[in-house]
């Protein structure tokens, strides 16, 4: 049996590389063997390499995206986005494969940029009927105040970057006099910042895959922070607890698995895709968080967990998610 040629997509243009490439390593050592070639590809703007054997780099052909390896051409099957952030995230890798005909592991370009734009994706989930929190969208180029952002929603609130993720340049604020801060510190890592009236309640997660035209919908996971909210220390320092299965009633369960399904298919999602709900105090109402459609496949992320809580193994998942990219 032939194998398929896949190259493990890594790294990125974005303050989230650094958890690109810890996915990479745990996706690498999952993908099976037997079935695959695996080429990691590291890609940092214009520097698109492998690393052979020798330790030295090889660039890819983007005319192709092929690669020469000891004076053999590979051209690759599929290619496996492990990128969060940009270009892997937000619809820009995509729309080159598009182009190339060369099947890919995630969302469409479409899907992609739009779920990337957390203001313009909250607008599409709020039509579509499900609970999102008030929110103010600022551009770099254009001009706001404090006063008129206020006006809009009320404190505490969080401020972050309205393209990225990973809680990178995100604030929680609970005063007038720290919003500009926060603004500006959100600023440092895009042009466009999302500010959003905060929601008390318990923060869960749920993650999916679609294979031979059947939704399978992992267990949802209760997220625990042990800081003020889910920052960047607490995703990835080990400062969280996260609780698969949720220790949640059965009816908010189904209620969780059935709203992220519902939105999978209204943002007409492919691969492996995580949702994030707040479950409101008192009221039970869920919030939708947001969707990640590259989910972090590290040892500290949450889908992994879920996979095993699930009885399946993560190359079982990966195995399903490469076979139905190139179907």
């Amino acid at each position: 049996m032939n194998k398929k040629n896949i190259a493990l997509l890594a790294g990125g243009n974005s303050g989230e590389a650094e958890i690109s490439y810890k996915s990479a390593i745990i996706i690498e050592q999952n993908i099976d063997k037997t079935l695959y070639n695996v080429f990691k590809i590291n890609l940092y703007k214009k520097d698109w390499h492998f690393v052979d054997e020798k330790g030295e780099k090889l660039q890819i052909d983007k005319n192709d995206f092929s690669l020469t390896l000891n004076n053999k051409k590979i051209n690759f099957h599929c290619a496996f986005i492990a990128i969060h952030g940009t270009p892997g995230e937000d619809g820009r890798l995509q729309g080159y494969f598009d182009l190339l005909d060369i099947p890919y592991t995630t969302c469409d370009h479409t899907t992609s940029a739009i779920t990337f734009n957390k203001s313009f994706c909250n607008k599409i989930v709020a039509a579509a009927g499900i609970n999102v929190s008030k929110s103010v969208h600022l551009f770099k180029q254009h001009a706001y105040t404090i006063e008129h952002i206020l006006d809009q929603i009320s404190l505490p609130c969080f401020v972050k970057p309205n393209n990225g993720g990973s809680s990178i340049g995100m604030s929680k604020v609970n005063h007038k006099n720290e919003l500009e801060t926060a603004i500006q510190k959100a600023f440092h890592e895009d042009d466009q910042v999302l500010i959003e009236e905060f929601i008390g309640g318990r923060e869960l997660s749920c993650g999916m895959i679609k294979a031979n035209d059947n939704l399978l919908v992992f267990p949802v996971t209760q997220i625990i922070s042990e800081n003020e909210y889910f920052d960047y220390e607490a995703k990835y320092k080990g400062k969280s607890k996260e609780v698969t299965p949720a220790e949640v009633d059965e009816a908010i369960t189904i209620k969780i698995k059935s709203t992220a399904a519902f939105l999978y298919n209204k943002l007409n999602c492919k691969g492996v895709v995580r949702f994030d709900f707040i479950l409101k105090d008192k009221t039970n109402d869920l919030f939708f968080l947001e969707v990640n459609t590259v989910p972090g496949q590290s040892a500290e992320s949450i889908v992994p967990q879920q996979i095993r809580a699930m009885g399946m193994t993560i190359m079982e998942i990966y195995t399903m998610l490469i076979e139905e990219s190139v179907k």
